[in-house]
């Protein structure tokens, strides 16, 4: 909300050394280094000679970084990416838990109609209302874009 800063995290943004790319994209790299690990310690079990003292601390390494744990570190980008990039429907309700969880991760995301249904007095009327739907493994969150 503070004016100065948006001011200079633009100029910092169109910087040339920034590639015109935007905060986010910087701010999820070392996760996305992390999900490269495994690719690496494979090519590296690859190369070594199987002869090797090496080759089995090797298989162990690739072992070790393949395992279902590093789910929480591929996962971690997509929430902060559902963070900087969706406000709640309802303004009034803001998210009562982070959102950025090393025990969350994103199952399925879409945009939906949502229709609803406003009844008055005398009247009911239907409206149409577009909403960007985030279902993670424990909780839902319904989103307008911003």
């Amino acid at each position: 909300t503070n004016p100065a800063f948006k001011e200079v995290l633009s100029r910092i943004e169109s910087h040339e050394d920034c590639r015109n790319l935007p905060m986010i994209s910087f701010l999820i790299l070392p996760m996305q280094r992390v999900t490269r690990l495994p690719l690496l310690m494979d090519t590296i079990c690859q190369k070594t000679p199987k002869d090797s003292p090496k080759y089995e601390n090797c298989k162990q390494a690739l072992k070790e970084v393949s395992k279902k744990k590093k789910k929480k570190y591929i996962c971690a980008p997509q929430n902060i990416m559902v963070s900087a990039h969706c406000v709640p429907c309802r303004s009034w309700a803001p998210l009562p838990f982070p959102l950025v969880s090393s025990s969350r991760w994103l199952v399925k995301r879409g945009e939906l109609t949502a229709y609803v249904e406003d009844t008055g007095l005398f009247s009911k009327r239907t409206s149409k209302q577009q909403v960007y739907l985030f279902l993670f493994n424990d909780v839902l969150i319904i989103t307008k874009k911003k």
